[in-house]
């Protein structure tokens, strides 16, 4: 079985990782530069609120939201309590360390002691005498197994009385006691930001190397991995660890990873991750918060501290720069191991290569098939991950019960191949096929925490349940792959489902009836998905006239390509609005008529006085004229000019809109007429009364020669008077006529 590490670093923008088992994918890691982890970065960082009703705070570390921090996770010292009783907190986790760390030799030489290799018994092939000779042994080691046990219970009570001594002190106080806001204080991200919620922060440091782990200010928390279960192992690691020079308030955790080093492999990584403390408190003191103090490091060395084991037979890299910075890592970490980090110069990409890609596909989907015609379903939820097992087409077996069994095996070996490729965490929970028998039960479940062993995450797994159903849980090492490339769905939003056709057009019909009902004289106007208002204008006419008859209302459904089922928008508009805002633009446009017409109005004034005044003069002239003009000569015109004067104003507004008077001659001076015949009508009789009375005032009979010299002189006036006249006529038509003309225009601009 050949097992290869593969890295692309061909792109500058995203790293990935991913170990190959006979060219089957199982496992895999990719950094993004949008995306960067933040997991294991530690922050300087100042609380901006503290919640009594969480017991947390909320802290500003530099991310795109602030962290959250719970109360159990501050270092008792930032509490701002008395010296005495933060020393007393102190003494008490020390001593819980201390006597943990008894217990847990304790332990061990009770499992060196029950080795399992000496209790695993199989009856069927025992002999007689094998038995006898356990049973002549079995006294002596109940007795010392009687010593153990006793010597535990009571480092197991003093445990448990500090333990409670601890807690008593801790809970004696209150966040919003201990801490306060625009506190400094130095914290390490647990937990990634995932949608709203901002990332976990403790104030506990961990700093991770390629064998230990090192809690700087952590006083418990030191050991041994609990995946290390040779007891030889344990008792040679825990020797290495009494023999280093770990400061007090300091813990070491050593990592499976270290089970068959030396010490002086394990020694050199400690002083390494000592150093990086160190070199982390000195910017801690130049630094001011909010600020970045140590970075987790790239994808690339992470991978080579995690993933790299000794089993791995090359390391195959693409990419020059991503090459050179393995390899010098590597000499590094593990320098007998360089030899097999090497580049990979072949013009195909090295995911293609190994057929990576297309098993990296699978992953974003929900269906997972398997060798035996079964098939698993993977959903993730808000609460849980819901893992599905059918048989699908399995029908190779006997009877249903061993169809069951090979499946339900064949789907926990997948199960957890697929729990660390997706990177699923949280609660699991699992249906497997049901089986009646307990044994198969027991044996599905053995499968599974096999099949677990080489997870890094920590996992608890329960048992298979009456109704067939599996818990368990796993820590959350990273983002899931399916959440860092992919977005929810714009339609169904993250759903899978969409309301249908006819469901989404009966919702806007109800909601128009709704609107309708609210008021007369409204324009209700909808914008629904396309196939959603051609459904309502194809199938649903008669019930919108049958609103807009009813309520008095018009609707207007319009087509949206940006709006998708069963969303819409509906607005209702009063109609009167839409009438008063074009009767306003129309009155405005009239005001602006008559605004003009005044200032030209005003122009003439200025030039030829008032228009009232013109209009009284022109009526006394037309008078005059008309007297002079139409002297008594035949019936007829004395008619017409008593219609004219009956209705002067028809005549007069007629004359200035349509009619353009032509000017008058002047007219010519009368010569008296030699007396032809007697007039006898009644003009001609009041004209002669005229003349007499004339000649009784004068008294005297002026001469011939002055009468001819005063009625040229009187002509002369009369026609001086009409030229004027005519002109003042022309100029008010011409005036009234341009008036007129843009009178028309602005018409036609409104209209338009």
């Amino acid at each position: 079985m050949t097992i290869s590490m593969l890295i692309d670093g061909t792109q500058p923008e995203e790293t990935r990782v991913a170990v190959v088992k006979n060219n089957r994918l199982e496992e895999f890691d990719y950094e993004n530069v949008s995306k960067v982890q933040l997991k294991g970065n530690v922050y300087l960082a100042k609380i901006t609120r503290v919640e009594p009703s969480l017991q947390a705070a909320f802290v500003e570390y530099g991310g795109g939201r602030n962290g959250f921090l719970a109360f159990s996770e501050i270092h008792p010292d930032y509490y701002q309590i008395p010296v005495a009783d933060r020393q007393a907190i102190l003494d008490a986790q020390l001593a819980e360390q201390a006597l943990a760390y008894e217990k847990e030799l304790l332990d061990s030489e009770l499992n060196q002691t029950n080795d399992p290799q000496d209790i695993e018994t199989h009856p069927d092939d025992l002999d007689r005498e094998v038995i006898e000779n356990n049973d002549s042994n079995k006294d002596n080691s109940d007795e010392e197994n009687s010593n153990i046990d006793s010597k535990q219970t009571s480092e197991n009570d003093e445990l448990e009385q500090l333990k409670k001594k601890s807690t008593d002190l801790l809970k004696s106080y209150k966040i919003q006691e201990v801490t306060k806001k625009g506190q400094i204080i130095l914290v390490q991200v647990t937990k990634e930001e995932r949608g709203n919620k901002g990332a976990a922060l403790t104030t506990y440091i961990s700093l991770a190397g390629r064998y230990c782990v090192l809690m700087p200010n952590t006083a418990r928390g030191g050991g041994i991995s609990r995946k290390i279960s040779n007891n030889d192992d344990r008792k040679k690691i825990k020797e290495i660890v009494d023999s280093l020079d770990i400061p007090r308030g300091m813990a070491l955790i050593i990592r499976t990873a270290g089970a068959e080093r030396t010490k002086t492999e394990l020694k050199k990584d400690y002083e390494y991750l000592f150093q990086l403390w160190e070199n982390i408190r000195e910017n801690t003191l130049v630094s001011i918060a909010p600020k970045l103090v140590h970075e987790e490091g790239n994808l690339i060395k992470k991978s080579f501290r995690d993933i790299y084991s000794k089993e791995t037979d090359q390391v195959l890299i693409q990419g020059t720069e991503a090459y050179k910075a393995a390899k010098q890592y590597m000499k590094l970490l593990l320098p007998s191991h360089a030899k097999k980090v090497q580049q990979f110069k072949e013009d195909v990409p090295i995911f293609n290569h190994f057929k990576v890609n297309s098993q990296l596909d699978t992953i974003l989907e929900r269906r997972v098939d398997l060798k035996s015609g079964g098939h698993l379903i993977i959903d993730s939820t808000e609460a849980l991950v819901a893992i599905d097992v059918n048989s699908g087409r399995a029908t190779k077996e006997r009877n249903i019960e061993e169809t069951a069994l090979k499946t339900n095996i064949e789907a926990a070996e997948e199960t957890a191949r697929q729990l660390k490729l997706r990177d699923l965490a949280g609660l699991i929970v699992i249906d497997f096929i049901d089986m009646h028998d307990y044994k198969n039960n027991r044996s599905v479940e053995r499968k599974l925490r096999d099949s677990l062993k080489t997870d890094r995450a920590r996992i608890q797994i329960g048992r298979i349940s009456t109704f067939g159903l599996l818990e368990m849980s796993r820590q959350r090492l990273r983002t899931s792959l399916i959440e860092a490339n992919t977005e929810i769905c714009i339609k169904c939003r993250g759903t899978g489902i969409v309301r249908s056709i006819e469901s989404s057009s009966l919702k806007v019909l109800r909601a128009i009836e709704e609107e309708s009902q609210k008021g007369n004289n409204y324009i209700i106007k909808v914008d629904a998905p396309n196939q959603v208002a051609l459904y309502l204008l194809n199938y649903k006419r008669t019930s919108i006239q049958n609103f807009e008859v009813s309520y008095n209302v018009e609707i207007n459904i319009n087509t949206n390509s940006n709006i998708n089922p069963p969303d819409f928008h509906i607005e209702r508009i009063i109609k009167n609005s839409e009438q008063q805002l074009s009767a306003d633009s129309t009155k405005n446009e009239s005001n602006s008529e008559d605004t003009s017409k005044n200032i030209k109005r005003r122009r003439r004034g200025k030039r030829g006085g008032k228009k009232k005044k013109i209009d009284d003069d022109l009526k006394v002239n037309n008078s005059q004229k008309d007297e002079k003009s139409n002297r008594p000569q035949n019936n007829s015109k004395k008619i017409d000019n008593t219609e004219s004067d009956e209705k002067p104003k028809t005549t007069n507004t007629k004359n200035k809109q349509n009619v353009k008077k032509k000017p008058r001659k002047p007219q010519k001076t009368h010569k008296r007429q030699p007396k032809a015949q007697e007039d006898n009508s009644d003009d001609s009789k009041e004209f002669k009364n005229m003349k007499s009375i004339k000649k009784n005032k004068d008294g005297t009979d002026l001469k011939k020669s002055r009468k001819t010299t005063s009625r040229k002189i009187k002509d002369k006036k009369n026609q001086s008077a009409n030229e004027v006249d005519e002109k003042t006529i022309d100029d008010k038509n011409s005036v009234d006529n341009k008036n007129n003309n843009e009178t028309k225009r602005v018409g036609w601009w409104s209209k338009n």
